[in-house]
């Protein structure tokens, strides 16, 4: 195991294992809980309430109209995004549901705690950008060897990494790799306390703006991160009435997507511009350059996926090894997809 390896595991184990325990796991940290097997409920008691920590489909539903029509209540929408945060707040039992990358979970599982995906979307471009300090001489991926990167193990942003590097035939050690979580790329970026860092947008658009003039660039990569899911600790899906919530949360999660998809310009005002004060032409930009949402009605790739980069971190020190498989609450596999238009659907 890499020193960075060790450092960041074992900084998760005792940030997060802080917490305590919840549920059980199997040797390597899988989940093994048993939740039901029947079918889902589909009629929400009164007076049931979630805490859902997903700002996007927050202005989608308010700007679509749709989020009087929720069947239950949501106590609170916390701006909650880093996986890392995200099992913070599952673990202290302030949040019910939220959405990420594939990467969560697998770090969840590593540190044994007890949650399921219950929703999956799907993209084949990547998302991410490798962004330059100020100066730095890096211009192409090529350039990456010897320098430093900052790199979150818990988040999509560490796997692209690990799989440019992978893909370069570069080891972890030929590279140093800077140990944050993503909140602080930005500011280690400023700083010159990194090289390179992987951003996403609308973060990449307002760093450039700030210091492109000053030398830092966008590089583009190849690695894909594949997988958004909404996931859910298993608490909350043991508790029928919560269990029921989030299976009438889904559709609107997936239709939001579908609206900002088809209302590019009122969603540029609402999210990109009042939310997040980029220009619109800007959000524009950033929306052009957005792939069309595709719902998972058939979650094998997914799971494949979430396996193939389960083994990069275990092969790489970071977690224990881990059973995708796992991961997934099967019950809810068509959920999304059947609230969607068919060419909205992935069924690979």
């Amino acid at each position: 195991m890499t020193a960075v390896a060790r450092r960041s595991f074992l900084a998760g184990l005792a940030g997060l294992g802080a917490l305590g325990v919840v549920g059980c796991a199997a040797a390597g940290g899988a989940p093994t809980a048993a939740l039901g097997t029947g079918p889902l409920p589909t009629t929400v008691p009164p007076g049931t309430r979630l805490t859902i920590s997903i700002r996007t489909t927050l202005k989608q539903l308010e700007a679509s109209g749709e989020l009087a029509k929720l069947p239950f209540q949501v106590t609170d929408w916390p701006n909650i995004a880093a996986g890392p945060d995200v099992i913070q707040a599952f673990r202290a039992n302030s949040v019910d549901l939220a959405t990420n990358a594939g990467i969560p979970p697998i770090q969840a599982a590593a540190i044994r705690f007890d949650a399921r995906i219950v929703a999956v979307s799907v993209r084949d471009k990547p998302i991410y950008k490798f962004a330059t300090a100020a100066g730095s001489p890096i211009t192409s991926l090529a350039d990456l060897a010897g320098k430093r990167i900052a790199f979150s193990q818990g988040q999509a942003q560490g796997v692209v990494v690990l799989r440019t590097l992978k893909e370069l035939g570069l080891k972890n050690t030929d590279v140093q790799l800077v140990p944050l979580n993503s909140p602080q790329f930005l500011t280690a970026l400023q700083a010159k306390q990194v090289d390179v860092a992987v951003l996403a947008e609308p973060v990449l658009t307002k760093y450039l703006s700030q210091y492109e003039q000053d030398g830092a660039r966008a590089v583009d990569m190849n690695a894909v991160d594949l997988l958004t899911v909404l996931w859910a600790p298993v608490p909350v899906l043991a508790d029928e009435a919560k269990l029921a919530a989030v299976r009438a949360f889904i559709p609107f999660w997936a239709r939001g997507q579908v609206w900002a998809w088809e209302n590019p310009d009122a969603w540029i005002d609402s999210y990109y511009v009042k939310e997040q004060a980029v220009s619109t032409a800007d959000g524009a930009r950033i929306v052009r350059a957005n792939e069309k949402p595709l719902i998972a009605a058939n979650w094998d790739r997914a799971i494949a996926w979430e396996q193939e980069t389960a083994d990069l971190l275990a092969e790489g020190g970071f977690t224990p090894p881990i059973k995708a498989a796992d991961l997934f609450d099967r019950r809810f596999e068509t959920v999304a997809a059947d609230a969607v238009p068919a060419e909205y659907r992935s069924t690979a």
